[in-house]
């Protein structure tokens, strides 16, 4: 295990422009006031709830026992002599043929001090959708921002296409009619002016650290049309088709240190990061990131944090690697060849691919120990990168089918990591709530915030829980590998959960999904 602390470091750098041919600095328009529409992250604690609470007099309901206190197989956790655990699972995730995912190629030119992007970006797009195409939509919420996103050019196979651009919706006419089966290549060359950040998003720019989320454009799925829902107000409303990426890119600051998915690779001028088989290509940059770094098994694992927290960045970071290594064994290969915890200022959390981001108020409530929400809430992120990254789903119209399964993975870290703290979590996190409410509540029709995380979060895990127990333990983990294995790469619905979940045992769960469930499934 080494630990790396980067400091910024004064260089001259002498900027070739190469294949983008950008004039730097790019005139933009200056920005307008930040609107409020968008996602909210992923809720947990209500804000400004980091102490752990008393533990609740309320007996665990039958349908919910205390989890099983068996700890993991010594030899799947601890580390080597390097520090490393080794995860037991080798059978790696079958993606589909890279000639069929959408494959996406950026030039990026990065002004971390101007605060903007100037972008090439090429997609190669194949039709699996079934029927003929005369329109391809694709999704840039970049765009809701005011004077933040600015298309220049848009080509469809070397033809100037006709688009339209409203809100966060670009539906482009194509020449001509594409086939099932057939394929076309868009071409775009545009500017993003980065917005100051707001609070409850990631996306924009601090005094101390700039957040690339959804900064380009990307073809949304279709399933009977284009899959674009508009945003709640609370939860993810995007859905996403697994990808392959390449990013190229220059960094006008020779200072600036970039958190991204990927393994850098220097190509001449350019660094270039490879992708495959992801929802999303985020990336963060900052000229102060201390960082600490390892491996579990290929994956190299880093925790990016502030000197001011270098304490909490640390603790995050031993508990990370650990939950890689055991989410690896129990769910299956961990997708991605990087995964990062990145320190920023937002209420709590959120997910994306190989990359996630930590509340500061989490990490300043931090006081060395697990039962913490820094780590349970770092930990529930990180498994997202299978349930939301490896194993797809429609975030808006069933968001338990990642949520749900993410805050259960919490109980199951504890469960094998710190067998001794018994009912902790469940007093401290589905309890500690009010679980009730349908499980498949979409973000529409919640009702709020609080009948939102008690109905898809915690009723959502206290559910999974009374599944495990009808199935037993061994059908119950051999039914998560199962699911990852069919559904790797894809987008899952709730039938398609509870095809693999059925086939996995001989148990009849039929009751439990008519005391959690409103759809018919």
């Amino acid at each position: 295990m080494r630990k790396l602390h980067l400091t910024p470091v004064s260089i001259l750098l002498t900027f070739i422009l190469g294949a983008c041919n950008y004039p730097f600095p790019v005139q933009l328009m200056p920005l307008s006031p930040p609107q409020v529409t968008a996602d909210a992250p992923t809720p947990y604690q209500p804000f400004g709830e980091v102490v752990i609470p008393k533990p609740s007099t309320t007996p665990l309901p039958t349908r919910t026992p205390k989890p099983t206190d068996t700890p993991i197989p010594t030899s799947t956790l601890p580390p080597t002599q390097t520090g490393t655990p080794v995860p037991t699972n080798t059978q790696p995730v079958p993606p589909p043929p890279a000639s069929t995912r959408t494959g996406y190629i950026f030039h990026v030119l990065f002004d971390y001090e101007g605060k903007q992007l100037a972008v090439d970006e090429s997609i190669t797009y194949t039709n699996r959708t079934g029927t003929t195409l005369s329109q391809v939509v694709l999704a840039m919420e970049g765009n809701r921002r005011e004077n933040s996103f600015l298309l220049e050019t848009l080509f469809v196979d070397g033809v100037a296409a006709n688009y339209s651009l409203e809100g966060a919706k670009l539906t482009v006419t194509l020449p001509q009619t594409l086939a099932n089966g057939g394929q076309i290549n868009l071409s775009m060359r545009y500017t993003l002016a980065i917005p100051p950040k707001r609070f409850d998003l990631p996306h924009g720019y601090l005094g101390y650290q700039i957040n690339l989320t959804d900064w380009y454009p990307f073809i949304v799925p279709y399933k009977d049309g284009w899959v674009l829902h508009g945003p709640a107000g609370i939860g993810e409303h995007l859905v996403y088709e697994a990808a392959d990426f390449e990013v190229n890119m220059q960094v006008l600051d020779p200072d600036v240190i970039i958190a991204a998915p990927a393994l850098p690779e220097q190509n001449g001028e350019w660094t270039r990061y490879v992708l495959e088989g992801a929802r999303t290509f985020v990336f963060s940059a900052s000229d102060r990131y201390l960082i600490s770094e390892t491996s579990v098994g290929s994956v190299v694992v880093r925790s990016y944090y502030f000197s001011w927290h270098e304490g909490a960045g640390e603790g995050i970071f031993n508990e990370a690697w650990k939950a890689v290594g055991l989410f690896d064994a129990k769910f299956g290969q961990y997708p991605y060849p990087v995964m990062n915890v990145v320190e920023t200022d937002v209420p709590d959390g959120q997910e994306y691919d190989g990359l996630v981001f930590l509340g500061s108020e989490l990490y300043a409530s931090y006081g060395g120990s697990p039962r913490s929400s820094l780590v349970t809430i770092g930990v529930h992120e990180i498994s997202h990168n299978w349930w939301f990254g490896l194993v797809g789903n429609d975030q808006a119209l069933e968001p338990w089918l990642d949520e749900a399964m993410a805050t259960y993975s919490e109980n199951i870290y504890y469960e094998y990591s710190y067998p001794a703290y018994g009912n902790w979590w469940w007093n401290f996190r589905p309890y500690y709530y009010s679980p009730s409410g349908w499980v498949d509540t979409s973000v529409y029709g919640a009702g709020g915030f609080k009948p939102y995380v008690n109905a898809v979060y915690m009723n959502g895990a206290v559910f999974l829980q009374a599944v495990r127990n009808r199935m037993g333990d061994q059908d119950f983990f051999a039914f998560l590998k199962d699911y990852t294995t069919r559904y790797g790469h894809e987008i899952a619905t709730a039938e398609d959960f509870f095809s693999v979940l059925r086939g996995n045992t001989d148990a009849d769960v039929s009751d439990l999904i008519n005391l959690y469930f409103q759809g018919t499934y």
